[in-house]
């Protein structure tokens, strides 16, 4: 005859999950204004783009 699964403690079910976190945004610094930005974008802060202006700022 069949048996009933055992309950799963909470503990071992978060143990199980905690590699599942979410992680923040990989963050470089601008190399002209220092300004935090996504790496391979354009920085929100000076517009600049590998050295060239891409996007105009005042």
């Amino acid at each position: 005859m069949a048996l009933p699964k055992e309950r799963v403690p909470k503990a071992r079910r978060d143990r199980r999950r905690s590699h599942l976190a979410l992680e923040g945004p990989a963050l470089s610094p601008c190399p002209r204004c220092r300004h935090p930005r996504r790496p391979h974008t354009v920085c929100p802060n000076c517009g600049q783009y590998k050295g060239r202006e891409v996007i105009a700022t005042e």
